[in-house]
């Protein structure tokens, strides 16, 4: 479970780090600033949606460590040149969800750590399917 209190701090950091207010800090996510009032202040706690915007616009935050301190911020940010080459294993029909032939295109690669650390990679790498 988040503990809120802690939660508001690092919210807080993000928003300095960024020398924003709450309100540029809202309209930069496309939420309400008074959601964002209200998540300061405490009275509400953060739902998954908003901390899945915060994550997705400002990549610098890691999702562990804003929602259970683990981790850095800003994180660091990997290049992908240590990245390794995708695997060009076939993908069996039995092994498709929705049984279609058509070419899929993955949209993003995140690897856990055991620690509650990850990795994201996002680079539309195709899925040679035969």
């Amino acid at each position: 479970m988040v503990n809120t209190e802690e939660f508001i701090k690092r919210l807080e950091r993000i928003i300095a780090h960024y020398d924003m207010t709450a309100a540029a800090f809202a309209d930069q996510l496309g939420v309400q600033r008074s959601g964002i009032s209200h998540l300061l202040s405490g009275r509400n706690k953060p739902s998954l949606d908003f901390v899945l915007r915060v994550v997705k616009t400002f990549p610098e935050v890691n999702l562990y460590w804003l929602l259970n301190g683990k981790g850095s911020f800003p994180a660091e940010q990997n290049t992908g040149q240590n990245l390794p080459a995708p695997s060009t294993a076939s993908i069996k029909p039995s092994d498709q969800a929705s049984g279609s032939t058509s070419n899929k295109v993955i949209d993003k690669i995140i690897i856990f750590y055991k620690d509650g650390s990850f990795e994201s990679y996002q680079k539309n790498l195709e899925l040679d399917q035969k």
